[in-house]
């Protein structure tokens, strides 16, 4: 019988409160609506884990999707984020 990958631990859960631990840029162009090199929020900038989940290549990577806050505290785009790139520590 063949065995399942195991299942990653999700840090955060859908609803947590998060931050961009440095600032994320739309580097390789793959975020659509959003120009190649633009920041996609800013170190320390807020946001909320609004879906959790995992690479489609790589099972074990956990992938977050998050809504950050513009400079009115208005929620933006959803953006992928990797669990490096977040942190519950407040700004």
């Amino acid at each position: 019988m063949p065995t399942l990958p195991e299942q990653p631990h999700f840090r955060f859960i859908v609803g947590d409160m998060v931050f961009a631990r440095e600032t994320l840029m739309n580097d390789d162009g793959g975020v659509p609506d959003a120009a190649p090199g633009a920041v996609l929020a800013a170190a320390r900038t807020r946001g909320v884990v609004v879906r959790v989940g995992h690479l489609e290549a790589e099972p074990r990577q956990t992938l977050y999707v998050v809504r950050f806050e513009d400079d009115a505290g208005v929620l933006g785009p959803p953006v992928g984020c990797l669990p490096e790139e977040l942190t519950q520590e407040g700004a």
